[in-house]
């Protein structure tokens, strides 16, 4: 079988944790797919020679979602009222890499997800750019999905 492409992919967010957002699915691009086990060193009782080292804690990095400034967005909604109201609704957020018939080959479920970052790219009239808007997202738990 044939390594996964990362150049088609799908973004999907579930409001309450099942009912899919069908608007805002669609980005440039998705980073921040990293989970990482932090480890403990206990060093064995009345000798210097050996330790173990042992699993302590989870961490993940933040999910980094880019896309061009669109209008009519549910997402910037959601963003709006944790940026401007300090009211957050965390979400679960599946991102899956797709094949060249848009079937979905791999996925990552983000658990209980919710806005920590937003910035938009700069203005500038000497320049034909998309404005392109950068939304990092922190998350409890991410699971892998291989289908």
């Amino acid at each position: 079988m044939d390594p996964i492409a990362g150049f088609r992919f799908g973004v999907f967010f579930f409001a309450g944790g099942v009912i899919p957002n069908p608007l805002d699915i669609r980005f440039q691009s998705v980073a921040g797919l990293n989970a990482s086990i932090s480890l403990v060193t206990h060093r064995e009782g009345g000798e210097s020679l050996y330790s173990h080292r042992l699993p302590d804690v989870i961490s993940y990095d933040n999910l980094i979602l880019k896309r061009g400034v669109t209008v009519g967005s549910l997402l910037t909604i959601e963003f709006n009222a944790a940026m401007t109201l300090f009211k957050f609704a965390p979400s679960n957020v599946l991102v899956t890499a797709l094949s060249e018939d848009k079937v979905p080959l791999a996925g990552w479920m983000f658990i209980r997800a919710f806005p920590v970052r937003w910035t938009t790219s700069d203005l500038d009239a000497t320049s034909k750019a998309v404005v392109i808007e950068t939304m990092e997202l922190a998350y409890a738990r991410m699971q892998v999905v291989r289908v």
